[in-house]
């Protein structure tokens, strides 16, 4: 009678979050979780066959939006948090609204990406049918510490019955390979063009074999601390993988998967990585190699982030860089300054994050903003309300004074990117700002600014 009633409300609350035009992803888990005290509720639901949990640093997103698409357009019933709200109020709100009245899940696949934190408040164990862990790098260092203390919170999500897919280039997650006691999937990139040797970052967030302690050895990084690794001591070892990435062409977005040609929604490497992850899920459960291959090479997936427009008859890419990550933004930063010809970098943010309160900003010192010295960069606009803290950053990282430009109304920006700037433009912002910018830079040209 409880989960009957509290379904009820959860539905209810947010059928009035709709009618006055609110999100209602995450107040009504709120109602159910915080306010009415219901922490376990979620243990009661009766789950479906598959119950897939996409975490880890960064890339979570990406993954789980590539495996819906994957498994809708092969004929599955999936359920997933596509607005991208993933902490356990957002759960609460989804799962619930999914259920029945007698607390039966109502799609053939429930498939959430899960804040790493709250993967353990949001299933318990023995709930997940099957886990992706993309990654595990310094993130949110105010609210995470470091990396060991987030991992510490994902184990004790994943209970004995789960399958694990796992990021084996990264030596934190790859752990899971002699520790976990049900089936591990692992897949990783080989050597590509761009891998080097030796690390290009002093801020590598896990150096150390975690079963003898030994300083370990890179054949050769992707980034950070992703790579090809072995301890010198013991038998800790990246390997052979399950799934292995091979001939990637960034510039063509082509890659093999064991051999196989698929084709990138985005010529990034860590697209390679979601694609990848994705396909090793799909083939996990069940679905043949032709049909996962037919759903990639149709290449009409958009990706979520990287979204290419237009203004001034110039390209703009918008790319979301996650606050608080250097690795994220050292992607972001790699892939504009890999493209060719002249460009113009738009930059800043209003919070640094989204779900907490504090405004700590030293992880902007961790970012390699020094690769952003190169020549065919044109200008740099720094918005938002941390701009003066961006600015500060990027001239300590050696940037000509002539090229950064602090814009304090928004409003300013068609005009100041279109009378003063050349090349390509591309973003690099908050969420909230991409959205604001994009809204702004497309009007201006509609209206015959351009």
């Amino acid at each position: 009678m409880k989960l009957r009633l509290i379904i009820f409300i959860n539905k209810l609350i947010t059928k009035i979050c709709k009618l006055f035009k609110k999100n209602g992803s995450v107040y009504p888990g709120y109602i159910i979780y915080d306010v009415l005290r219901q922490k376990k509720i979620l243990e009661n639901i009766k789950y479906p066959k598959y119950v897939i949990a996409v975490t880890g640093s960064s890339g979570k997103g990406s993954t789980t939006e590539l495996i819906n698409y994957i498994l809708t357009k092969k004929g599955y019933d999936v359920c997933y948090n596509k607005n991208g709200s993933n902490g356990v109020l957002a759960a609460t709100t989804l799962i619930l609204n999914n259920c029945n009245s007698k607390g039966e899940f109502l799609h053939e696949v429930l498939l959430l990406e899960c804040d790493e934190r709250h993967l353990k408040l949001i299933f318990g164990k023995n709930k997940m049918t099957h886990l992706i862990i993309t990654n595990m790098t310094r993130d949110q260092p105010a609210r995470h510490g470091n990396s060991d203390i987030v991992f510490a919170d994902v184990l004790k999500g994943i209970g004995n019955n789960t399958k694990l897919i796992i990021n084996a280039d990264d030596p934190l997650v790859n752990r899971l390979k002699y520790t976990h006691k049900n089936e591990v999937i692992r897949y990783g990139i080989g050597k590509t063009k761009d891998s080097y040797i030796g690390s290009a970052s002093d801020l590598v967030d896990y150096a150390y074999c975690p079963k003898c302690n030994r300083k370990l050895i890179y054949d050769y990084y992707h980034y950070g601390h992703i790579g090809n690794f072995h301890c010198p001591i013991c038998d800790f070892k990246r390997g052979n993988v399950d799934f292995e990435a091979t001939d990637v062409n960034l510039e063509k977005k082509k890659a093999k998967i064991n051999g196989k040609s698929v084709l990138l929604d985005k010529n990034v490497l860590y697209a390679v990585y979601y694609t990848i992850a994705a396909y090793a899920l799909c083939k996990t459960i069940g679905v043949e190699d032709k049909d996962i291959l037919d759903v990639l090479n149709e290449n009409k997936h958009e990706s979520k982030r990287g979204k290419i427009s237009s203004f001034d008859g110039r390209k703009l890419i918008s790319l979301e860089s996650k606050n608080e990550n250097n690795l994220s933004y050292y992607q972001s930063i790699k892939y504009i300054t890999d493209q060719p010809g002249k460009k113009s970098i738009i930059i800043g943010f209003n919070n640094v994050s989204r779900r907490h309160p504090h405004n700590d900003i030293s992880w902007l010192w961790d970012i390699k903003f020094e690769l952003l010295n190169c020549k065919n960069i044109d200008k740099i606009y720094c918005i938002g309300r941390f701009r003066y803290d961006v600015a500060a950053r990027l001239s300590f990282a050696g940037i000509e004074e002539d090229k950064l430009i602090l814009v304090d109304d928004l409003e300013r920006i068609p005009d100041e990117v279109r009378e003063k700037s050349v090349g390509d433009i591309y973003t690099m912002c908050c969420i909230e700002l991409t959205g604001i910018l994009k809204r702004m830079l497309e009007e201006n040209d509609e209206n015959g600014n351009g």
